[in-house]
């Protein structure tokens, strides 16, 4: 009976990492509850952040300053001064990222400014107003889910270890069967956490996806800033620019294909 004792771990590892998990579940959803959004509408800069994070952001500072011709974009890549000065703090993390030429790269204006604090600064107000999941309840639902997948391979390694001690009393179609209820379970819980991850957005919560639906049914015409900001390249009509704006994003052939 001493592949019981492999049995129990099982169950001990299975039992507390699910346990973690659906603690931070709770912790999630009393963090939405307990938030709730003062915004009668979105801004620019929160829509794109909300429907595309750090990135959309950026990108739709680049095209913003481009249509009031303050930056040239070009297809190779490459984007220009033209106005120096900038009117918000996303723009100012923009411009920071030249050198003293007035040219850089876009791929290096866009990393610059996806990790300013202009935009870690956004990513907080739309937290603490509810619109957002806040980066501590992401990070223990993320370490939930890996202690979960690890309790599945540890039952797994003790399923392994009791075929390996002797068991008279006990047939191994029957070990195998015990050690099978703790991997449902883990199993289980991974499965569900999974369809929820993907049925929700990991930078808008709830409330900040039913506000970017009604922006969309506002002002979401193709082509516009706020139709950028909600859905990205695909909303920008002209190519060279959805070229220049993409470069570097999915290699060479990304680019020779314009997307």
């Amino acid at each position: 009976m001493f592949w019981v004792v492999f049995l129990l771990l099982a169950w001990s590892g299975a039992l507390l990492a699910c346990a973690r998990l659906l603690r931070a579940a709770g912790e999630a959803a009393e963090a939405a509850a307990s938030h709730r959004h003062h915004h009668d509408e979105l801004s620019l800069y929160e829509a794109a952040y909300l429907a595309g994070g750090p990135e959309r952001v950026a990108d739709l500072t680049l095209l913003s300053m481009q249509r009031q011709r303050r930056l040239l974009l070009a297809h190779t890549g490459w984007v220009t001064v033209v106005d120096p000065v900038g009117r918000d703090p996303h723009e100012r993390s923009v411009l920071g990222a030249f050198g003293p030429d007035g040219q850089e790269q876009v791929v290096c204006v866009r990393t610059a400014a996806e990790r300013d604090p202009a935009v870690r600064a956004l990513a907080d107000r739309l937290g603490e107003a509810g619109l957002a999941p806040r980066a501590g309840t992401a990070q223990g639902m993320g370490e939930g889910i890996r202690s979960v997948r690890q309790a599945c391979w540890l039952v797994v390694a003790m399923a392994g270890a009791a075929l390996c001690v002797p068991a008279p009393a006990a047939t191994t179609g029957m070990i195998l069967c015990w050690f099978a209820l703790p991997l449902i379970l883990t199993l289980g819980c991974l499965a569900i956490a999974r369809f929820e991850g993907t049925a929700h957005s990991p930078w808008a919560s709830p409330a900040g996806q039913r506000l970017l639906v009604d922006l969309a049914r506002e002002r979401g015409v193709r082509g516009s800033l706020t139709a950028v900001a909600l859905r990205g390249l695909r909303a920008v009509t002209d190519p060279e620019l959805r070229a220049a704006l993409a470069y570097g994003r999915r290699g060479r052939a990304a680019r020779h294909r314009g997307y």
